[in-house]
């Protein structure tokens, strides 16, 4: 476990003097959540059924998770990136903890998508959204979020690797954009067809999003759902712990094993 810890770290400093070194990359993840925001707040809270601030209040919980399940492809492109130049090799080579590499790229991503998250909420509050719940409740929604991110940092990381190719690494994170519009994060799901809303509620962004808003008061837990959603916080944690438990063996294996 020492080893891994200082492998970690080591790889943890990499990933983030990587980030340092792109900041076009840095500039681009926190300001288009900050567009989406004033897009869908002012253009689609217009025309729903819970117009100006209401909907700004249910959109930023859902913004939150939708930028934090952009992890899938963060994680593939960084992931298929290196492994496509060789770099993924080379560290092969080193005598370091096959599980430190991708615990390092995960655990930078995790770092930096905090750090971005601030300027995200600061707009949020310039819109009008607030925190209605305790202190405590905040807390623990912020948690959640990152323990989400990480999670699906973790299943685009063992994607990238799978892909071993920048390009289709790009091809297939494009579609990862579908994720959150088939749940909650901008729209209610009651007002959805029967299926859909049950795949939309099926959908962990949705026990996440739904999480978040319970947890800052922004809404109610919706009625009728399904169990991830009418229990958003369990559902959350079980949405957590199952993508960890697939995809971080996953992801370690695929590391260590390379082409073969």
């Amino acid at each position: 476990m020492s080893m891994l810890a200082y492998d970690g770290t080591a790889m943890l400093g990499r990933q983030l003097l990587r980030l340092r070194n792109n900041p076009g990359l840095l500039v681009l993840t926190q300001t288009m959540p900050i567009s989406m925001l004033l897009f869908f707040g002012y253009v689609f809270g217009s025309a729903l059924a819970v117009p100006g601030e209401a909907y700004r209040s249910f959109l930023v919980p859902g913004l939150l998770v939708a930028t934090a399940s952009g992890g899938i492809m963060a994680g593939m492109f960084q992931a298929a990136q290196d492994t496509h130049r060789g770099v993924t090799n080379r560290f092969r080579t080193l005598p370091v903890s096959r599980a430190a590499v991708p615990l390092g790229q995960a655990t930078a991503d995790l770092v930096a998508t905090a750090v971005g998250t601030v300027p995200f909420l600061l707009v949020g509050l310039a819109v009008g959204w607030r925190v209605e719940g305790s202190l405590p409740e905040a807390a623990g929604a912020f948690a959640l979020l990152m323990l989400f991110r990480f999670a699906c940092t973790w299943a685009g990381i063992y994607l990238g690797l799978l892909t071993r190719n920048e390009e289709a690494a790009g091809q297939l994170g494009g579609a990862t954009f579908l994720l959150p519009l088939l749940s909650s994060a901008y729209i209610p799901t009651s007002g959805l067809p029967g299926w859909l809303r049950t795949v939309a509620e099926w959908n962990p962004i949705s026990a996440v999003a739904a999480a978040l808003r319970d947890l800052f008061g922004n809404g109610p837990v919706p009625d009728g759902a399904a169990w991830p959603v009418a229990h958003p916080v369990a559902g959350s944690l079980l949405w957590c712990a199952v993508l960890l438990g697939v995809f971080v063996p996953l992801a370690v294996r695929q590391y260590a094993h390379g082409e073969r």
